[in-house]
């Protein structure tokens, strides 16, 4: 698995483990945490590689499935690495697939949800090709996980390689970087600083918020699946980000005011999942309520050692 010391990855190494599989990791930490695997040190089913798979290695031994979770994802991270983001989703996608070609194994590749860019239909469901803007200050990210995705189906149709691509929609939970950037967590650092919440536009864009379980479990059922088109993982719960933020003011009893700041260039007006295709082939929907999962978000940002929540 590439991107294993990361957010989602790390939470999806636990799982496979649960599940009873070894787990080979790989990360450069760039964006990865080496704390999300750090409960995982001494595991007999877990081993890790610190590595850029941009560039080419070999797997010794059996490998059943490889799964593509590397990713500059946050787009603070994507804005100041945009060669590293598009490195990644070729040159690194293009290593993992030939490492599944090579050894028969299942491939599968965690896309996303701006693969829509600014979508003119709403819910958003797989058949759709999206609004996206090619040489926009996000296109280093969306067009990355679009040509991955293209490459994806180009070694399935020419290898006969057993891919599977899900679009993630917007998750979070226990692992996030508290500095990353995405709404989520700047909400809830500023929320327990007490500094202003920064609302950009006047806050009625919407996302769908699904947390990190639900989404491992999506991509779990996934890998096993024998779909090989783009399958939507995500929470259909829209909510506006003005929503949201009053949300996290009253779960984190904050007093701290809203701030709105000028939209970002190709930012989505609208962000919803149509999940009918993941409820029929995987038997999958989401299951933790947005409440339950924000207070473990919460917990877990004020449980980080004091450094990480120190003022900056």
């Amino acid at each position: 698995m590439s991107g294993a010391a990361g957010f989602i990855g790390s939470h999806l190494c636990d799982r496979l483990i649960a599940e009873g599989h070894a787990v080979l990791g790989y990360d450069n930490y760039m964006t990865g945490d080496a704390r999300n695997l750090q409960h995982l040190e001494g595991n007999p089913a877990f081993e890790f590689r610190e590595w850029d798979v941009c560039r080419s290695f070999k797997v010794d031994g059996p490998v059943d499935g490889v799964l593509h979770l590397a990713s500059l994802a946050s787009p603070k991270d994507y804005f100041e690495h945009p060669i590293e983001t598009l490195d990644v989703g070729s040159a690194g996608t293009r290593n993992m697939l030939e490492i599944a070609r090579q050894h028969d194994a299942r491939f599968m590749l965690t896309s996303t949800s701006e693969c829509y860019g600014d979508p003119l239909e709403h819910p958003q469901v797989e058949t759709y090709w999206g609004n996206v803007n090619p040489v926009g200050v996000r296109s280093c990210y969306d067009e990355s996980k679009r040509y991955a995705e293209a490459l994806t189906m180009a070694y399935h149709r020419v290898h006969g390689v057993r891919t599977n691509i899900a679009r993630i929609f917007n998750t979070y939970g226990p692992r996030m970087q508290l500095k990353d950037g995405r709404v989520v967590p700047a909400f809830i650092d500023q929320a327990l600083h007490g500094e202003p919440m920064t609302v950009f536009g006047d806050g009625t864009q919407t996302r769908s918020f699904c947390y990190v379980q639900d989404l491992v479990d999506g991509l779990y059922r996934l890998t096993l699946s024998d779909e090989r088109y783009p399958v939507n993982l995500g929470n259909p719960l829209e909510l506006t980000i003005l929503e949201f933020a009053k949300r996290i003011r009253r779960l984190t009893g904050t007093t701290a005011q809203l701030e709105f700041k000028p939209l970002p260039q190709d930012d989505p007006k609208r962000r919803q999942p149509n999940i009918g295709k993941a409820r029929k082939i995987l038997g999958w929907e989401p299951k933790v309520s947005l409440e339950d999962g924000l207070k473990e978000t919460i917990d877990y940002f004020q449980r980080l050692p004091s450094p990480a929540l120190a003022p900056s």
